[in-house]
């Protein structure tokens, strides 16, 4: 501008001006720096990475001079130090490796002068992998329906621990039929997914209701190899007590259906109308045309009760409305006393019998069920009706209490001059009798039939009893 206005006042008074030339800055000698990768380096252990700085042309040792090294973090550059160049134009710096990839960048930096180009390089740490062993423990045993806690530690060969997601897997047994021939195995899948901390180490709390296997993968990781645990087995213990039974006694001839677990605390009874499905189930087993009871005056009654291995089950039983309340009571009392029953699963899940007219009683005996209404004839004389037929009649711990009919024994013969204190009664002082007379069902044919009750409603005199000449029928 002042120029221009120095033009104008020379061009009024007829002057004329050479224009100054600006003098262009002295050219700066270039630099170079060169940084070499270190070797392979674990995380956590220093690298030492070399450099060299040069100037001129051709390149000269630039020796003397400061050197900044700053490293990355998190996407920012954080500084390191400053390394002076030797005689050599050379230098050394020591950086600590990351388990981060992205923080492994080291980067050098010359500012330059008055004379002298600045210059810079980047240059990376490559990881190298430690090996690593990743753990599942715990105690070993947990009580059915209480929970457990799995712990995954995960830790490199120098002891750190390793953060990062790990896959925790369970197993459980299952059988596997090929033709005549069981297979047990062992079936995987994913329970969860864990993230340990820095200490490499995560928690799982789980409430298994069977025996269990667990393992965890661990992924490779820039900085450490992956893999796989052992085996770690977490047994499921009953809450309950065992029925020891003697050596020789022999074992029921039929595999019990499928027991469900428990449903809620205690005894847990509820009694209801027959649902659909369970209706449905029955038609054409328990209950056909021409019963002495329909749908109406029946009722289902579902209970939790100890099985023989000292777990808690959940059972349905079919009683007649008018004695449902006692059924519920009396099995509730069970319970409490924990006396053991085999199973109690509804007859019509054994399918028809033709020589019985109903629900096949022989399959249901000779798996050791506890049951109740089922609309057929008596074990061994189907031309006479069964007590079962009016759901007031119940037929406990089958196998162990047999039944001694017109044909003979059944389902076994072994258990009937023997007792058990707890699942095998003899005589009206047995703790079972008693807590079932306690509610109303009576043990009406003694000997000649261990294994039956009936339920005497409230008022009446006497319970249906059947008899077969000198027998009595079941």
């Amino acid at each position: 501008m002042r120029r221009a206005i120095v033009g104008l006042i020379a061009a009024a008074l007829g002057m004329t001006t050479t224009p100054a030339l600006a003098e262009d800055p002295p050219a700066l000698e270039g630099t170079s720096l060169i940084a070499a990768p270190p070797p392979a380096t674990y995380a956590g252990q220093a690298a030492t990475i070399s450099f060299s700085l040069t100037t001129g042309e051709p390149p000269q040792p630039f020796a003397d001079q400061p050197v900044t090294v700053e490293r990355q973090h998190g996407g920012v550059w954080e500084p390191v130090g400053t390394v002076t160049t030797d005689a050599t134009g050379a230098g050394k710096a020591a950086v600590t490796a990351s388990r981060i990839p992205a923080d492994n960048a080291v980067r050098f930096a010359y500012a330059g002068d008055a004379t002298h180009a600045a210059a810079q390089v980047v240059v990376g740490i490559p990881l190298r992998r430690r090996a690593s062993r990743v753990t599942v423990s715990g105690p070993g045993s947990v009580v059915d329906e209480r929970a457990s806690r799995v712990t995954v530690t995960w830790r490199a060969d120098d002891g750190e621990g390793v953060a990062g997601r790990v896959t925790l897997q369970v197993a459980e047994r299952a059988v596997v039929k090929k033709g005549k021939r069981r297979t047990v195995v062992w079936r995987w899948r994913t329970a969860t997914v864990l993230t340990t901390d820095a200490r490499g180490v995560a928690a799982y709390t789980t409430t298994p209701r069977v025996d269990t296997r667990w393992r965890a993968l661990a992924p490779t990781l820039p900085w450490v190899t992956g893999g796989t645990s052992g085996v770690y087995q977490l047994d499921n213990r009953p809450p309950g007590l065992p029925v020891t039974l003697p050596r020789r006694a022999p074992s029921p001839k039929r595999a019990l259906p499928v027991q469900p677990h428990a449903v809620g605390p205690g005894p847990n009874a509820v009694v209801s109308d027959i649902p659909d499905p369970v209706w449905r189930s029955m038609v054409g087993h328990t209950w056909h045309t021409g019963c002495p009871v329909g749908r109406s005056g029946l009722r289902l009654v579902r209970v939790n009760y100890w099985d023989y291995t000292g777990y808690r089950r959940r059972g349905e039983i079919v009683a007649a409305d008018e004695v449902a309340g006692q059924v519920a009571d009396a099995f509730s009392d069970l319970y409490l006393h924990q006396i053991p029953i085999r199973s109690m699963v509804r007859e019509d899940r054994f399918g028809w019998s033709r020589r019985l007219h109903g629900a096949d009683d022989y399959k249901s005996m000779q798996a050791g069920n506890t049951s109740g209404f089922n609309c057929r004839g008596v074990v061994g004389n189907t031309r006479v009706r069964s007590p079962h037929s009016y759901g007031t009649a119940f037929d406990v711990n089958t196998w162990e209490n047999p039944y001694r009919s017109a044909q003979g024994i059944v389902p076994d013969r072994w258990w009937q001059t023997r007792s058990h204190p707890r699942v095998a009664w003899r005589s009206r002082s047995h703790v079972v009798v008693r807590i079932m007379a306690a509610h109303g069902l009576r043990w009406t044919y003694g000997l000649g039939d261990t294994q039956h009750f009936d339920a005497v409603p409230p008022g009446a005199s006497r319970a249906i009893v059947v008899g077969c000449g000198l027998k009595v029928c079941e």
